[in-house]
């Protein structure tokens, strides 16, 4: 076993993290990310700063680090571009000690069948056999046995929505240099994978099922002998092999790991069929009509399969055309603001209307048209009653998790009847109070969100809400989307007649 050091530790960050739904026609480019680099790569998280309690026992080693909003599957250029660099700079910087690998998980690029596998073989080269890796990932990765046995430390966040994410982040990088400091080396790995694959939508922490077998982790973690422990619920819009729920419980003890990842895996697994979803549904018409038939105000609708944040294009009118066939909407007795549709020529046609101008648009479906009817662009006719421009605003600035609106990005609100849509030159999530920019949500009857569950500050602003089982390369009802390449039997794929399956762990 290595001995404890008292040299300054030598660590480097960097990653590439996206969410790439294979049924979104969508492609993601070089343009759509993040990159950051440097100071500005160290500035990103609160443990590197100069005067915190890590900085006299580590350097950090800013390497590269690529963020983009969840969307369709990254180009090979893009990808091969991004690994590169980030390889590159892991040979270049000198002998690591460790790598904090900052990822999210269920990144899918162009004719690749498990990326993070592929990316994280070439990381592992670069850094060499005696550097530990310690990967943060989102909970709704997918972890196959090639990607993490190349992994020192794994661990992913435990709240849905992740309200953890940046603690997920630190609790990696605490980790690893704790182990270098200590000189424990490389602890034990026990993995399995579950074959249940849900959708985000019903497995928030918020409700049970998830809420008490995500409870379990911090005290599993607190055994004497466990590093860490963690669940990934895996990624439902992808369709390839290693897309399935998955547990991997680190520690010295290698049997301990084993037991507890074979319980937390049999749990998951006696759970599956008790999973719902987070909120009350319904197809798009029967939302519209309760929540405008209803007294709660703000009513928060959800568009989900359309939703950017998981990989939807972000692109789809059908929820603007329901809005404005409905007949209270269109005659202005309810209102409804309907933030995030993508289609940079509409914005670019209503600035050049400038506000109180009326324009005639085909709105939508930049990148889907041809998928589908739910994806043929809406007429819309109306009057431009907002434009943003956040870079005509240099104070503008969004949150650290909303690259898209980091980046800037016009948008345009055109109104017709009570319907008063956002259109958007990026694609880009509507989350906070700061991304509505002038509009207040809180002043309209119905606020139609192109999300899945509601993130907190859209939570505490409804009044209601309804999770609209929208079409879209989201979409919420898995089996009409037609994966082909998952492993089966897969629950919910299969359920009748399903065999008992093998639930346990390997050791890594």
């Amino acid at each position: 076993m290595p001995s404890p050091t008292s040299r300054r530790l030598r660590i480097g960050i960097g990653g590439m993290a996206i969410e790439s739904s294979q049924f979104c026609p969508h492609r993601s480019a070089y343009d759509d990310f993040r990159v950051t680099r440097g100071r500005a790569l160290l500035d990103r998280y609160t443990w590197t700063r100069p005067d915190g309690d890590l900085a006299e026992r580590v350097e950090w080693v800013p390497l590269v680090h690529a963020v983009a909003v969840p969307g369709g599957p990254v180009e090979r250029a893009t990808y091969d571009r991004l690994k590169g660099e980030l390889t590159h700079r892991i040979r270049e910087s000198g002998p690591l000690d460790g790598l904090v690998y900052d990822i999210h998980g269920a990144m899918s690029v162009v004719g690749l069948d498990d990326a993070e596998a592929d990316l994280t073989d070439a990381v592992r080269a670069a850094t060499g056999p005696g550097a530990l890796i310690s990967a943060a990932m989102d909970l709704h990765g997918n972890v196959s046995r090639r990607f993490a046995t190349q992994l020192d430390l794994l661990t992913a966040h435990r709240m849905a929505p992740h309200e953890d994410a940046w603690e997920t982040r630190e609790r990696a990088a605490r980790k690893l240099v704790e182990r270098l400091v200590r000189g424990t080396g490389r602890p034990h790995r026990a993995w399995v994978q579950i074959p249940v694959l849900l959708p985000g939508e019903k497995t928030s922490t918020r409700l049970e099922p998830a809420r008490s077998l995500y409870g379990r982790l911090a005290s599993v973690e607190a055994l004497d002998g466990v590093v860490d422990a963690a669940v990934w619920v895996g990624y439902a819009w992808a369709d390839e092999e290693r897309c399935r729920a998955a547990v991997v419980v680190t520690a010295d003890d290698p049997q301990l790991a084993l037991a507890q990842a074979g319980s937390l895996a049999r749990a998951y697994w006696d759970a599956r069929r008790d999973f719902v979803f987070v909120g009350p549904t319904g197809d798009a018409d029967s939302c519209i009509a309760r929540a405008v038939g209803s007294c709660a105000r703000p009513f928060l609708i959800s568009d989900s399969g359309d939703n950017p944040t998981a990989g939807g294009a972000g692109d789809l009118a059908y929820m603007l055309g329901r809005l404005l066939a409905d007949e209270e909407l269109a005659s202005g007795r309810v209102t409804a603001l309907h933030p995030g549709l993508t289609d940079p020529e509409a914005v670019a046609v209503c600035f050049d209307a400038g506000v109180g101008g009326e324009v005639t648009l085909a709105v939508g479906g930049r990148f889907s048209a041809g998928t589908g009817p739910h994806a043929e662009p809406c007429e819309l006719t109306g009057t431009v009653t907002a434009l943003e421009d956040p870079a005509a605003d240099p104070g503008s600035t969004g949150p650290r998790e909303n690259p898209a609106y980091d980046r800037g990005g016009r948008s345009a609100a055109v109104t017709r009847g009570g319907v008063t849509v956002v259109l958007t030159e990026r694609r880009r999530p509507f989350h906070t109070r700061a991304d509505f920019g002038s509009l207040d949500p809180l002043s309209y009857d119905l606020v139609v969100v192109k999300i899945g569950y509601l993130e907190p500050e859209l939570h505490a602003m409804a009044a209601d809400w309804l999770l609209a089982l929208t079409p879209g390369g989201v979409d919420q009802d898995l089996p009409r989307l037609g994966h082909h390449k998952v492993r089966r039997p897969l629950y919910p794929f299969d359920d009748e007649g399903f065999e008992e399956p093998d639930l346990t762990p390997t050791l890594l």
